[in-house]
């Protein structure tokens, strides 16, 4: 078969690579031109390393003609989240703070991207150590979505989904922590997973907030995420939450999901997760896909699940004591900027540690340390954290009791379209809305899916569709978002992605 060395998706790339048909330097040096023509527009990278996954594809071309690919995906080039350490790669997770830190070691997810054979082509961009809902919060400039470069691509891994999104990589990492998957892979017409805690490993993740953050896959289709997770994940000792049980059959679902029989199959519609607030286009599209699910045989129940309207307030105050405490550890003593305060002779380690954060933080850093710090503080602890976490403990009960009716719980996976570049900025508590559908899964553990439901009529915009599961149960999601994915590319006539703008004439 012959491919498009940029639009193919992944597993169409391995199949072309285990044929001979292309080689993975062919498909390496494409993304490498398509980058080097579109992201001076799309600004989704942060770190490119030609050099470097060129000779990583050599080694996978050398792996194929001697009959020993170490993967299916062996010579598919992936690109990856700037929050994920990386060895002689920068890791900055978008920060002044940590501008130009190279680290000592690999995230084990990129350890294990670089044993099955995947060529990573830089880092991408994000809003600033994960904090934020469109990649303007980045200290190096905010990503432009795709589809309309006066939009955003969704937070904070926006990067990581505009990269996919205009062809420059076949697949990429991202991270989840209260949704930054799953958005932006809303926002840009991708697929964002975001797979049950504990399944993929956070060693080597720069933490915002250790009880919430999950490493995922952003891809193309639903097959490919189900391909690049079950590379990435899987139990590590070296991570403390990890959990110690074999992944269930991701790809095998996916493919039985794209068949598209869903008997059997009980779906439920939250009704907390839609309604007011939710855009009449995004609402539109997600009614069309529940009906394409009932079509393909599965049963749609409504199932209320009455604490999830107090998950974006309980998120916002335990990812705010969590990144308080993680990041304490910037102190300009031990490793990234150092900034001495002006006028003072012989600085004390607190007057040097205050210039330092003062400078290498941003607005956003800054707003969420600061709450965090109050509601951890002597007196506030119980009040708020404490509380908190009483309220998490609800919306986990009601994933529970959800899931004993149903076999999957649905959403639209964002209440609107990509909003304009800096039409939020000023505004935190609007910024903060757009995870009002994401949120309960991180505060749960649950895994969760975004697949592209369609274009908003009212702006030609992507909307998304998303899919949650019970812990450990990542199947069903790739079971039931394969099976959506081609009952709309049936009716579509194609991938959504092939109805976006191209961006190469632009960047001419």
């Amino acid at each position: 078969m012959s491919i498009d060395l940029t639009r193919a998706s992944a597993d169409e790339m391995a199949r072309a690579l285990a044929a001979g048909e292309t080689t993975s330097v062919e498909l390496t040096r494409a993304a490498l031109d398509a980058i080097a023509a579109v992201d001076g527009l799309v600004h989704a990278y942060l770190h490119v390393d030609a050099e470097g996954a060129l000779a990583q594809a050599a080694e996978s071309d050398a792996r194929r003609a001697a009959g020993t690919p170490a993967s299916a995906l062996d010579g598919v080039p992936v690109a990856v989240k700037d929050v994920l350490a990386t060895t002689g790669l920068p890791t900055t997770c978008g920060s002044k703070i940590l501008e130009g830190w190279l680290p000592p070691y690999d995230a084990t997810v990129v350890t294990r991207l670089k044993a099955a054979g995947l060529p990573i082509l830089g880092k991408t961009n994000m809003d600033e150590f994960a904090m934020g809902s469109s990649t303007e919060h980045s200290a190096y400039g905010p990503t432009h979505n795709p589809w309309d470069l006066e939009r955003i691509p969704g937070g904070s891994g926006g990067g990581s989904a505009a990269a996919v999104a205009s062809f420059q990589a076949p697949l990429a990492l991202g991270t989840d922590t209260g949704g930054s998957i799953r958005q932006p892979g809303a926002v840009t017409g991708t697929v964002g997973v975001k797979p049950t805690y504990g399944g993929v490993s956070r060693y080597g993740l720069v933490a915002m907030a250790n009880s919430l953050d999950q490493v995922g896959p952003v891809t193309r289709t639903v097959l490919d995420a189900a391909l690049l997770h079950e590379i990435i994940g899987g139990h590590d000792p070296l991570d403390s939450t990890s959990v110690d049980q074999p992944l269930p059959p991701l790809v095998e679902a996916a493919r039985q999901g794209a068949a598209g029989d869903l008997s059997g199959l009980k779906v439920g519609v939250v009704t907390e997760l839609s309604g007011e607030g939710y855009q009449p286009g995004v609402l539109a599209r997600f009614n069309e896909s529940v009906e394409l699910l009932v079509q393909a045989g599965a049963e749609v129940v409504e199932v209320s699940c009455p604490n999830f309207v107090h998950a974006l307030a309980t998120y916002y105050l335990v990812m705010p004591c969590e990144a308080s405490s993680n990041l304490a550890k910037f102190d300009a003593m031990r490793y990234g900027l150092r900034v001495l305060p002006e006028g003072v002779e012989s600085p004390s380690a607190e007057e040097v540690m205050r210039a330092t954060r003062d400078a290498g933080f941003g607005d956003e850093v800054k707003r969420r340390i600061i709450l965090g710090t109050y509601a951890l503080s002597s007196g506030y602890y119980d009040a708020y954290y404490g509380t908190a976490q009483r309220v998490r403990t609800l919306i986990s009960r009601d994933f529970e009791a959800a899931f004993e009716k149903v076999d999957v719980l649905v959403s639209p996976t964002s209440p609107t379209t990509a909003f304009k570049l800096g039409e939020k900025l000023d505004d935190p508590l609007a910024m903060y809305l757009n995870d009002l559908a994401t949120i309960p899964a991180n505060l749960a553990g649950v895994p969760g899916i975004s697949v592209p439901s369609g274009l908003a009529d009212e702006d030609g915009l992507p909307t998304g569709f998303q899919v949650l599961a019970p812990a450990l149960a990542d199947d069903r999601l790739y079971r039931v978002g394969a099976a959506l994915e081609a009952a709309l590319e049936k009716q579509w006539g194609g991938p959504l992605l092939d109805k976006a703008p191209t961006l190469e004439g632009a960047a001419r």
